[in-house]
């Protein structure tokens, strides 16, 4: 882990001037005094000497979910980068903790990198979205990532220092999953006879939102799950890539599951957010995760909206799914599981055994949150509460995987995800669910 170390503050110095300058009216003064004060001006020998050169450094951000920030060159020949906030609307709550940018130096050049930026306002409380535990991810071409440690500097700075392996380098919070990824994925297995796809709505800036169906649309049981409410937090895309791949393999394990259960996946839920690189919000400032304890606004979270239409349409048909998931990123990676204030009984032993099952079948073991959990108006409780849908927030740790003793790298989330399509047949099979 790199420690941090004692150095000069980043300022800029302002230069006071004390010389006049030219009045229109010395324009016409038979003695130009203007003239004057000009030569003298261009005759003085204390004038600050001509800068050292710039170095050969630059920080690109024009790309597909690169991160908004500004960025300049400290005396130390540090870089600082300076992330751009995400606002909440009519609150002043704001969220910044996703970086996703390229960094184009020399070969072989050693540098150190100072992100600024990071003192989120949430539930109107001061909170920050890195640590002492706090990783980063690095690449060279933007596909094969490399974890990286971080130090968490005084004053709430994140510092990464790097060696450029080739003339860029890309940095991310976490391997990205990006828009063209998914519909490249989506491309790839569309032909598949038991996938089926519904444009069910379009986010704010027009996008379509399309749930993803994997298994027989007769199936006896349904899950639902949603990824990317929260544009930084791509592990939940990779999980449900490596579950529908498992699902859709032509084993005689796969081709039972997909007669058991079927999936409905809605990828990139704020798929606003993460075309544009941005951290929580929506392209109007609505969480996507909160508001669940009433009707959405159609106007202002219409990703919300088409996936409320959507579960009301499959309820009326009497095919209300029997288990949700939202997926999310965080540092503590549980299973949040509200605790209605009344009833509940059967959800709280549904979600238990749901929780039981994931540790005997998958790498899960950071548990779930405790017996007066409660998270009012998120997606998982909001779907209980409305609709009597057994669902939960699943975060998934964005630093460490305990259960591998590994770093939460792509391809450890899409071997979670595998490891789900068992997980889902057993939780199906079991006892006490309707």
């Amino acid at each position: 882990m790199v420690t941090a170390r004692e150095r000069s503050p980043h300022e800029g110095e302002a230069l006071a001037r004390s010389a006049r300058l030219p009045h229109a009216s010395d324009m016409h003064s038979p003695c130009p005094r203007w003239l004057g004060l000009l030569l003298a001006l261009a005759l003085r020998t204390d004038a600050p000497a001509a800068p050292a050169a710039f170095p050969a450094i630059y920080i690109a951000n024009h790309f597909e979910n690169a991160s908004p920030l500004w960025w300049e060159v400290g005396d130390a020949g540090e870089i600082h980068l300076h992330l751009v906030y995400d606002h909440e609307r009519d609150s002043p709550n704001r969220a910044a903790g996703h970086w996703h940018f390229q960094v184009q130096a020399p070969t072989g050049a050693n540098l150190r990198l100072v992100l600024h930026n990071l003192d989120n306002v949430w539930n109107g409380r001061s909170g920050s979205p890195v640590s002492d535990r706090t990783i980063s991810f690095t690449s060279p071409d933007g596909r094969e990532w490399t974890p990286v440690e971080t130090a968490h500097l005084p004053g709430n700075l994140l510092e990464i220092e790097l060696r450029m392996p080739g003339p860029s380098l890309f940095i991310a919070r976490l391997e990205p999953y990006r828009l063209s990824d998914l519909a490249a994925f989506q491309e790839e297995i569309r032909a598949h006879r038991d996938v089926g796809f519904e444009t069910i709505g379009h986010t704010v800036m027009g996008r379509p939102l399309q749930m993803l169906r994997v298994g027989d649309p007769g199936a006896p049981h349904r899950v639902l799950i949603r990824t990317r409410a929260h544009a930084w937090e791509p592990g939940g895309d990779w999980v449900v890539e490596g579950l529908v791949r498992r699902l859709l393999a032509e084993d005689a394990d796969a081709r039972r599951w997909r007669r058991e259960y079927s999936v409905h996946v809605l990828s990139m839920a704020n798929a606003d957010g993460v075309a544009r690189g941005l951290t929580r919000l929506n392209a109007l400032g609505k969480d996507l995760n909160r508001n669940w304890d009433r009707p959405a606004d159609p106007a202002l979270a219409p990703e919300n909206h088409a996936l409320e239409q959507w579960i009301e349409r499959l309820m009326q048909a009497g095919r209300k799914p029997d288990l949700a998931i939202d997926f999310h990123n965080d540092e503590g990676g549980r299973l949040h599981v509200s605790r209605p204030e009344t009833g509940g009984e059967r959800y709280l032993a549904n979600l238990d055994r749901f929780e039981r099952l994931l540790r005997r079948h998958t790498w899960f073991t950071e548990g779930s949150t405790g017996a007066s959990f409660r998270n009012p108006g998120t997606m998982g409780e909001g779907l209980l509460a409305r609709y009597g849908i057994d669902a939960c927030i699943h975060e998934l740790n964005a630093n460490w995987i305990a259960g591998l003793d590994s770093f939460p790298s792509a391809r450890n989330w899409q071997l979670y995800g595998a490891q789900l399509a068992v997980v889902f047949s057993e939780y199906f099979a079991s006892h006490g669910v309707k």
